[in-house]
């Protein structure tokens, strides 16, 4: 870091244990993120409650170039956060959490959803409850009447097409998921 962390603590004494572990986890997130500039903490107990402690919150305000990551962990009902370890933990993994994705942005890397695998029903069993899928790569996956979705299995036809979800089957490569694509979404395989 740049500029040296900061941590305060509101309406409470200061912890030497707890600046501690706040250090610590800065100290992680700052190895992970080599461009941080500045990280401000703030401790703070939110509620007495009747028949709990107190609950705690912490804040960051993390300065990285071109933004700032803030995270608010404000315990609400989550009563692990009487604990304010656990409610430190917390925050700064909601922050690396936060920085991940900013880094993958700055890196173009955002997570494409890949389009599940597709092929071809090459065998149509409609009496026995089952069939077979013949993908571009030339294997065959089993398929059950009830893995395949939107009660579609009547509406099979051998050579229709079908996305599906590979697994493993007791047999051998078998669909746990099978959708049927409409007329307008045929692709050649």
């Amino acid at each position: 870091m740049q500029i040296p962390l900061q941590i305060t603590f509101q309406n409470m004494e200061p912890s030497p244990a707890i600046e501690a572990k706040i250090r610590e986890k800065a100290e992680k997130l700052d190895r992970f993120h080599e461009h941080i500039m500045a990280c401000r903490a703030v401790v703070e107990p939110i509620a007495q409650h009747h028949h709990q402690g107190k609950l705690y919150q912490v804040r960051l305000d993390i300065t990285v170039p071109r933004g700032e990551i803030a995270v608010s962990r404000d315990s609400g009902l989550n009563h692990a956060h009487e604990d304010v370890y656990v409610a430190i933990r917390d925050a700064f993994n909601a922050a690396r959490r936060q920085l991940e994705d900013r880094l993958r942005k700055t890196k173009g890397k955002v997570k494409a959803h890949e389009t599940p695998p597709h092929g071809r029903v090459s065998e149509y069993h409609p009496q026995d409850g089952y069939g077979k899928i013949l993908t571009p790569d030339g294997r065959e996956i089993y398929f059950h009447a009830n893995s395949v979705l939107d009660d579609g299995f009547g509406h099979l036809d051998v050579g229709s097409e079908v996305r599906f979800v590979e697994e493993a089957g007791d047999l051998g490569p078998q669909a746990s998921t099978v959708r049927l694509v409409g007329k307008h979404h045929v692709a050649g395989p």
